[in-house]
């Protein structure tokens, strides 16, 4: 019973350490402009994503039926809210409301784990599907997106992929237990670009020999690498100490910052 109960704590502190430093610091450049710009223009019914939309749908997300947290998101998509805007202003502040929930003990280690399950069950739903990719350089430009191998934050990396996907991309999205798997992925097929979610200061020890090894063993000579992910919310560092060509910590520039890497 006392080795139950430890490991229970153990448990509910590794993921309030996965709330804390993977998901809320990700959302901290953003959150307070997408809670205060008017969000009409995105789409033409308009409605706009409020609080009280963030609220229900978290006890949607901790409710016993699955169903209904995924109901609601289909809902909203027939009202003509853009997935854009699910993940941005929907997804990404009920993550975080989880947080602060916990925080205040308004929610227990149970639902707050349930909810982030369904948090990441209805981004993979949305539409993170793909196909086996090419060996060789193609029409359609290709990304490899992956957490810093031992990492199990996928829920940023979802997302990214969803805005690389909007603009015609062929995203895969990598889950790596080792640095050999994730370089194994990128020998067998063609990338353009490599995205590595970073979520803790200790990953940055063995960073910049994972980024030598993928462009090395890259099956694409010329491959980019863009580096992102919570810890560098709250570090300051430069793509060249680790070899990559550029760090991301916003969003909503991450199209944008590829495309300026692979000119």
């Amino acid at each position: 019973l006392f080795q139950r109960k430890k490991n229970s704590f153990e448990y509910e502190q590794s993921l309030q350490k996965v709330i804390r430093f993977q998901i809320i610091p990700r959302l901290l450049s953003s959150h307070s402009k997408v809670c205060s710009r008017h969000v009409g223009n995105s789409y033409q019914s308009g409605l706009k994503i409020t609080g009280f939309e963030i609220s229900e749908f978290i006890n949607l997300c901790i409710a016993d039926d699955e169903q209904l947290s995924k109901d609601y998101i289909k809902q909203l998509i027939s009202y003509g809210i853009s997935t854009d805007q699910i993940f941005l202003e929907l997804i990404t502040p009920a993550a975080r409301l989880l947080g602060e929930k916990w925080d205040e003990d308004l929610l227990d280690f149970a639902q707050v784990t349930h909810g982030l399950v369904r948090l990441h069950s209805i981004t993979h739903d949305i539409g993170f599907e793909y196909q086996d990719g090419p060996t060789q350089a193609g029409e359609v430009r290709r990304l490899l997106i992956a957490s810093s191998p031992g990492s199990k934050h996928f829920l940023g990396p979802n997302i990214i992929a969803n805005f690389f996907r909007k603009i015609g991309w062929q995203v895969i999205l990598e889950v790596s237990i080792t640095s050999q798997e994730l370089i194994h992925a990128v020998e067998n097929e063609w990338f353009d670009l490599i995205g590595i979610s970073v979520s803790i200061h200790e990953q940055l020890s063995t960073l910049g020999q994972l980024v030598d090894d993928l462009k090395k063993g890259s099956r694409n000579p010329n491959t980019k690498v863009m580096l992102g992910g919570p810890i560098f919310m709250i570090e300051e560092h430069a793509a060249t100490e680790f070899g990559a060509d550029a760090i991301c910590t916003d969003v909503k520039k991450t199209v944008e910052i590829a495309a300026s890497i692979l000119t």
